[in-house]
């Protein structure tokens, strides 16, 4: 009789098909890419058949690895269900859960709903990668991908999460030395702070696409944080989420009844970890976080 599939093996494979890079599911899970690699051609060897297939976008599940994607979720389920009840008398999620998201709202919305979600969960492990970009095309490396403005993805489903708004604001230092422009023509008499163009991959985050006149000089980065401060220091006018600032004194609003700019934010995840409950409790805690504080969203 065939001896029956490694259940590490199926799980290695699971991971995979969340994943999409076998290098991702070695950081996980602590080994190699040539381990990882190694036990899944083990388990084709047991199933009699490829399991796994290569695509544009990376490692794709064939027929048969869906087959035993089914048989892994199972096991997944189990050892969850008996982990927590060992550990915890109840129910508990366990396990790893990788994500991705802008540093900005990253910092604001997600960050607190997965400490709140990992404090229910003591046995539950995050990493939160910061990454304002556009939602990959590819298999990400990650469980799920928190994303701003339009998603054209195949292969995966996209979960509206909430608006947010960019808007004009200057610090009080530089509103002293400098004034405030009347129109937005005035815009190219001041310094503008913004994302770095060349590098920014979500057009809709930048000065080019606001339709707003080219400035006068411009403070460019790549990280919101440091925009936020440039713009604290008088270093310009910058364009930034009204979230991380609105209400702040060392925030002036500039022009805010001529110009702003409404986006969305998107959870993007790939079938096989939207089955996942880690990634189904994240989408929940994210949702509650959103739900919660609406009014700084809309302010």
């Amino acid at each position: 009789m065939n001896r029956l599939p490694s259940p590490d093996d199926l799980l290695i494979l699971l991971t995979v098909a969340r994943l999409g890079r076998f290098n991702a599911v070695a950081e996980t899970l602590g080994t190699t890419h040539t381990t990882i690699s190694r036990r899944v051609l083990a388990l084709d060897k047991q199933l009699g058949g490829r399991t796994l297939e290569r695509s544009p976008h990376g490692w794709e599940l064939t027929e048969l690895g869906s087959q035993a994607v089914a048989a892994a979720e199972a096991i997944e389920a189990t050892l969850g269900s008996l982990t927590g009840a060992i550990r915890n008398g109840g129910d508990s999620l366990s396990g790893l859960v990788r994500i991705s998201t802008s540093d900005g709202f990253g910092a604001e919305f997600v960050a607190p709903a997965l400490v709140r979600l990992q404090q229910d969960n003591p046995l539950l492990n995050v990493e939160m990668l910061s990454a304002t970009r556009k939602v990959s095309q590819n298999r990400s490396g990650v469980d799920l991908e928190v994303v701003v403005g339009r998603t054209e993805v195949a292969n995966a489903q996209t979960i509206f999460l909430t608006n947010y708004f960019l808007r004009l604001y200057a610090g009080p230092q530089y509103v002293t030395v400098r004034g405030l422009p009347a129109t937005l023509d005035e815009i190219r008499e001041h310094g503008f702070v913004s994302y770095v163009e060349s590098a920014l991959q979500v057009a809709e985050l930048g000065h080019r696409s606001s339709q707003l006149p080219a400035p006068k000089s411009s403070f460019q980065a790549t990280s919101v944080f440091a925009q936020v401060e440039a713009v604290r220091r008088g270093g310009g006018i910058g364009l930034l989420p009204n979230f991380m600032v609105a209400d702040d004194p060392d925030f002036v609003p500039v022009l805010p009844e001529l110009f702003q700019r409404q986006l969305p934010i998107w959870a993007v995840a790939r079938p096989e970890s939207l089955r996942s409950a880690q990634v189904q409790a994240v989408i929940d805690a994210l949702k509650a976080e959103v739900a919660g504080r609406r009014e700084i969203l809309a302010a």
